[in-house]
Protein backbone atom coordinates (compact mmCIF):
# COMPACT_ATOMS: atom_id res chain seq x y z
CA UNK A 1 0.00 0.00 0.00
CA UNK A 2 1.26 3.02 -0.33
CA UNK A 3 2.27 5.84 1.53
CA UNK A 4 -0.60 8.57 2.83
CA UNK A 5 1.26 11.94 1.27
CA UNK A 6 -1.22 13.48 3.77
CA UNK A 7 0.10 11.97 7.32
CA UNK A 8 3.93 13.72 6.20
CA UNK A 9 4.91 16.89 7.43
CA UNK A 10 8.19 18.47 5.34
CA UNK A 11 9.72 21.62 6.50
CA UNK A 12 11.59 23.79 4.30
CA UNK A 13 14.44 26.16 5.47
CA UNK A 14 15.74 29.04 3.31
CA UNK A 15 19.34 28.76 4.43
CA UNK A 16 21.70 26.40 5.69
CA UNK A 17 21.80 27.52 8.95
CA UNK A 18 18.44 28.01 9.70
CA UNK A 19 18.19 23.87 8.27
CA UNK A 20 21.28 23.30 10.41
CA UNK A 21 19.08 24.52 14.09
CA UNK A 22 16.31 22.35 12.60
CA UNK A 23 18.26 18.99 12.22
CA UNK A 24 19.44 20.05 15.75
CA UNK A 25 16.16 20.92 17.49
CA UNK A 26 13.70 18.66 15.87
CA UNK A 27 14.02 15.18 14.46
CA UNK A 28 13.69 15.15 10.82
CA UNK A 29 15.20 12.82 7.48
CA UNK A 30 16.71 15.26 5.09
CA UNK A 31 15.43 15.36 1.33
CA UNK A 32 17.73 16.05 -1.60
CA UNK A 33 16.47 15.09 -4.92
CA UNK A 34 14.11 12.81 -3.25
CA UNK A 35 15.12 9.99 -6.02
CA UNK A 36 14.77 7.31 -3.81
CA UNK A 37 12.34 8.84 -1.26
CA UNK A 38 9.72 8.51 -3.98
CA UNK A 39 10.04 5.00 -4.74
CA UNK A 40 9.43 4.17 -0.63
CA UNK A 41 6.28 6.47 -0.87
CA UNK A 42 4.76 4.30 -3.92
CA UNK A 43 5.69 1.18 -2.56
CA UNK A 44 4.55 1.73 0.97
CA UNK A 45 7.69 1.18 3.25
CA UNK A 46 7.90 4.84 4.57
CA UNK A 47 8.30 4.88 7.76
CA UNK A 48 9.65 8.46 8.65
CA UNK A 49 7.14 11.26 8.32
CA UNK A 50 8.98 14.49 8.98
CA UNK A 51 11.48 15.70 6.47
CA UNK A 52 13.69 18.49 6.01
CA UNK A 53 13.51 19.76 1.84
CA UNK A 54 17.00 20.95 1.29
CA UNK A 55 16.95 21.59 -2.55
CA UNK A 56 16.41 25.47 -2.14
CA UNK A 57 19.81 25.43 -0.70
CA UNK A 58 21.85 26.82 -3.46
CA UNK A 59 25.06 26.98 -1.94
CA UNK A 60 25.33 23.05 -1.29
CA UNK A 61 25.44 22.73 -5.25
CA UNK A 62 29.22 24.52 -5.41
CA UNK A 63 32.04 22.47 -7.54
CA UNK A 64 34.94 24.26 -7.02
CA UNK A 65 39.09 23.96 -7.21
CA UNK A 66 40.38 25.14 -3.84
CA UNK A 67 44.48 24.44 -3.84
CA UNK A 68 44.99 21.10 -4.71
CA UNK A 69 41.33 20.01 -3.43
CA UNK A 70 38.28 19.55 -5.61
CA UNK A 71 34.91 20.20 -3.87
CA UNK A 72 31.85 19.42 -4.87
CA UNK A 73 28.54 20.56 -3.11
CA UNK A 74 26.17 17.26 -1.38
CA UNK A 75 23.37 18.60 -3.40
CA UNK A 76 25.23 18.50 -6.98
CA UNK A 77 23.11 16.95 -9.07
CA UNK A 78 24.64 13.82 -11.56
CA UNK A 79 23.73 16.49 -14.39
CA UNK A 80 25.64 19.32 -13.09
CA UNK A 81 28.57 16.99 -12.53
CA UNK A 82 28.73 15.54 -16.28
CA UNK A 83 28.85 19.10 -16.92
CA UNK A 84 31.38 20.39 -15.09
CA UNK A 85 34.62 21.22 -16.23
CA UNK A 86 36.74 20.39 -13.11
CA UNK A 87 35.24 17.06 -12.86
CA UNK A 88 35.70 16.39 -16.10
CA UNK A 89 39.15 17.38 -15.62
CA UNK A 90 40.23 15.68 -12.70
CA UNK A 91 37.36 12.73 -11.80
CA UNK A 92 36.37 11.10 -15.34
CA UNK A 93 35.36 8.07 -13.53
CA UNK A 94 33.08 10.50 -11.30
CA UNK A 95 31.45 11.60 -14.72
CA UNK A 96 31.28 8.12 -16.24
CA UNK A 97 29.47 6.97 -13.07
CA UNK A 98 26.93 9.75 -12.81
CA UNK A 99 26.12 8.97 -16.84
CA UNK A 100 25.02 5.55 -15.76
CA UNK A 101 22.64 6.75 -13.28
CA UNK A 102 19.04 6.15 -14.61
CA UNK A 103 17.94 8.77 -17.24
CA UNK A 104 17.82 12.07 -17.80
CA UNK A 105 14.71 12.74 -14.65
CA UNK A 106 16.93 11.12 -12.37
CA UNK A 107 20.50 12.36 -13.04
CA UNK A 108 18.57 16.24 -13.22
CA UNK A 109 17.50 15.75 -9.43
CA UNK A 110 19.42 12.90 -7.99
CA UNK A 111 22.61 14.41 -5.78
CA UNK A 112 25.87 12.95 -5.00
CA UNK A 113 25.34 13.76 -1.34
CA UNK A 114 22.29 11.71 -1.45
CA UNK A 115 23.63 8.18 -2.88
CA UNK A 116 26.07 8.37 0.00
CA UNK A 117 23.26 9.07 2.16
CA UNK A 118 21.13 6.93 1.14
CA UNK A 119 24.06 3.76 1.29
CA UNK A 120 22.97 1.19 -1.11
CA UNK A 121 25.82 -1.03 -1.44
CA UNK A 122 24.89 -0.78 -5.33
CA UNK A 123 25.73 3.18 -5.47
CA UNK A 124 26.95 4.00 -8.71
CA UNK A 125 29.30 6.40 -7.38
CA UNK A 126 30.46 4.89 -4.28
CA UNK A 127 33.32 2.67 -5.55
CA UNK A 128 34.50 5.83 -7.27
CA UNK A 129 34.84 7.92 -4.12
CA UNK A 130 35.97 4.68 -2.45
CA UNK A 131 39.19 4.55 -5.08
CA UNK A 132 39.46 8.71 -5.19
CA UNK A 133 39.53 7.80 -1.06
CA UNK A 134 37.08 11.39 -0.98
CA UNK A 135 36.67 13.24 2.13
CA UNK A 136 33.26 13.71 3.34
CA UNK A 137 32.25 16.91 4.86
CA UNK A 138 29.90 16.84 7.91
CA UNK A 139 28.13 20.03 9.28
CA UNK A 140 26.44 20.83 12.14
CA UNK A 141 24.84 23.95 13.70
CA UNK A 142 27.74 23.92 16.53
CA UNK A 143 30.86 22.93 13.87
CA UNK A 144 32.32 20.78 11.00
CA UNK A 145 34.09 17.36 10.66
CA UNK A 146 36.08 16.01 7.60
CA UNK A 147 35.34 12.56 7.97
CA UNK A 148 36.98 9.72 4.98
CA UNK A 149 35.13 8.10 2.94
CA UNK A 150 36.59 4.91 3.99
CA UNK A 151 34.97 5.29 7.38
CA UNK A 152 31.87 6.64 6.73
CA UNK A 153 29.81 3.30 6.50
CA UNK A 154 29.23 0.91 9.55
CA UNK A 155 27.07 -1.73 7.76
CA UNK A 156 24.48 -1.74 5.48
CA UNK A 157 22.93 1.59 5.16
CA UNK A 158 24.10 2.34 8.23
CA UNK A 159 27.19 4.76 8.69
CA UNK A 160 28.77 7.00 11.23
CA UNK A 161 26.77 10.27 10.43
CA UNK A 162 24.87 12.08 13.58
CA UNK A 163 20.85 12.86 13.47
CA UNK A 164 22.00 16.84 13.55
CA UNK A 165 24.37 16.32 10.84
CA UNK A 166 24.26 16.69 6.88
CA UNK A 167 26.53 15.86 4.35
CA UNK A 168 27.36 19.13 2.82
CA UNK A 169 30.32 18.56 0.55
CA UNK A 170 33.07 15.79 -0.75
CA UNK A 171 36.57 16.67 -1.00
CA UNK A 172 39.03 14.80 -3.38
CA UNK A 173 42.62 15.32 -3.69
CA UNK A 174 45.23 14.77 -7.05
CA UNK A 175 44.70 11.55 -7.90
CA UNK A 176 47.55 10.11 -10.19
CA UNK A 177 47.00 7.16 -12.68
CA UNK A 178 44.17 6.40 -15.08
CA UNK A 179 41.03 5.97 -13.96
CA UNK A 180 38.36 3.10 -14.80
CA UNK A 181 34.98 2.58 -14.36
CA UNK A 182 32.29 -0.30 -14.99
CA UNK A 183 28.48 -1.03 -14.27
CA UNK A 184 27.07 -4.52 -15.05
CA UNK A 185 23.13 -4.85 -14.59
CA UNK A 186 20.13 -6.51 -16.22
CA UNK A 187 20.24 -3.48 -19.01
CA UNK A 188 22.20 -1.63 -20.65
CA UNK A 189 20.57 1.59 -19.37
CA UNK A 190 18.36 2.33 -16.20
CA UNK A 191 19.16 -0.53 -14.43
CA UNK A 192 20.18 -1.10 -10.20
CA UNK A 193 23.63 -2.18 -10.29
CA UNK A 194 25.09 -6.53 -10.03
CA UNK A 195 28.24 -5.28 -9.71
CA UNK A 196 30.38 -2.09 -9.92
CA UNK A 197 33.31 -1.30 -10.30
CA UNK A 198 36.15 1.47 -10.33
CA UNK A 199 39.76 1.44 -10.29
CA UNK A 200 42.51 3.75 -10.82
CA UNK A 201 45.90 2.58 -12.38
CA UNK A 202 48.45 4.24 -11.18
CA UNK A 203 52.08 3.63 -9.20
CA UNK A 204 49.63 1.96 -6.43
CA UNK A 205 46.43 0.73 -7.92
CA UNK A 206 43.25 1.00 -6.33
CA UNK A 207 40.20 -1.11 -6.85
CA UNK A 208 36.71 -0.61 -5.12
CA UNK A 209 33.68 -2.83 -5.71
CA UNK A 210 29.68 -2.62 -5.29
CA UNK A 211 27.05 -4.65 -5.03
CA UNK A 212 28.69 -7.13 -3.62
CA UNK A 213 28.51 -6.89 0.22
CA UNK A 214 26.65 -4.65 2.56
CA UNK A 215 28.92 -1.79 1.58
CA UNK A 216 31.01 -0.61 -0.86
CA UNK A 217 34.47 -2.56 -0.38
CA UNK A 218 38.25 -1.88 -1.58
CA UNK A 219 40.47 -4.79 -2.52
CA UNK A 220 43.84 -3.77 -1.05
CA UNK A 221 44.90 -7.86 -0.95
CA UNK A 222 44.22 -7.57 -4.88
CA UNK A 223 46.09 -4.12 -5.11
CA UNK A 224 49.09 -5.49 -3.82
CA UNK A 225 48.94 -7.88 -5.96
CA UNK A 226 48.85 -5.64 -8.99
CA UNK A 227 51.48 -3.35 -7.35
CA UNK A 228 54.10 -6.45 -6.98
CA UNK A 229 53.57 -7.47 -10.35
CA UNK A 230 51.60 -10.40 -10.21
CA UNK A 231 50.13 -11.84 -13.28
CA UNK A 232 46.50 -11.16 -13.91
CA UNK A 233 45.51 -14.74 -13.50
CA UNK A 234 46.94 -14.55 -9.82
CA UNK A 235 45.97 -11.26 -9.03
CA UNK A 236 42.20 -13.02 -10.42
CA UNK A 237 42.38 -15.69 -7.56
CA UNK A 238 43.63 -13.26 -4.83
CA UNK A 239 40.27 -11.20 -5.81
CA UNK A 240 38.13 -14.27 -5.44
CA UNK A 241 39.59 -14.95 -2.22
CA UNK A 242 39.28 -11.20 -0.90
CA UNK A 243 35.41 -10.99 -1.42
CA UNK A 244 32.25 -12.71 -0.38
CA UNK A 245 29.57 -11.79 -2.62
CA UNK A 246 26.10 -11.59 -1.60
CA UNK A 247 22.91 -13.77 -3.23
CA UNK A 248 19.88 -11.76 -3.56
CA UNK A 249 16.89 -10.62 -5.75
CA UNK A 250 19.28 -9.38 -8.39
CA UNK A 251 21.83 -11.96 -8.55
CA UNK A 252 23.43 -15.07 -7.35
CA UNK A 253 26.85 -14.88 -5.19
CA UNK A 254 28.28 -16.80 -8.01
CA UNK A 255 27.73 -15.14 -10.54
CA UNK A 256 28.72 -11.70 -9.13
CA UNK A 257 32.31 -13.62 -8.40
CA UNK A 258 32.73 -14.25 -11.91
CA UNK A 259 31.80 -11.18 -13.16
CA UNK A 260 33.88 -9.19 -10.80
CA UNK A 261 36.94 -11.43 -11.65
CA UNK A 262 36.11 -10.95 -15.90
CA UNK A 263 35.91 -7.17 -14.50
CA UNK A 264 39.21 -7.17 -12.67
CA UNK A 265 40.49 -8.35 -16.40
CA UNK A 266 39.15 -5.70 -18.33
CA UNK A 267 40.28 -3.01 -15.78
CA UNK A 268 43.86 -4.15 -16.23
CA UNK A 269 43.77 -4.49 -19.93
CA UNK A 270 41.95 -1.43 -20.34
CA UNK A 271 44.29 0.80 -18.52
CA UNK A 272 47.20 -0.98 -19.34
Amino acid sequence: MRTAISALELRQPSTLDEALRMMRDEKLVPLAGTTDVYVSVNFGTLTAQRFIDLWPLDPLREIAVRGSVLSIGALASYTTIIRSPDVNARLPMLIESARQIGGAQIQNRGTLGGNIANGSPAGDTLPVLAVAEAVLVLRTIDGERRVPFSQFYTGYRASVLRPDELIVAVEFGPLEGRQWFRKVGTRAAQAISKVVMAGVRGPLPRIALGSVAATVVRLPLTERALASGTAIDDAERVLQSEIKPLDDVRSTAEYRRRVAGNLLRRFWAESA
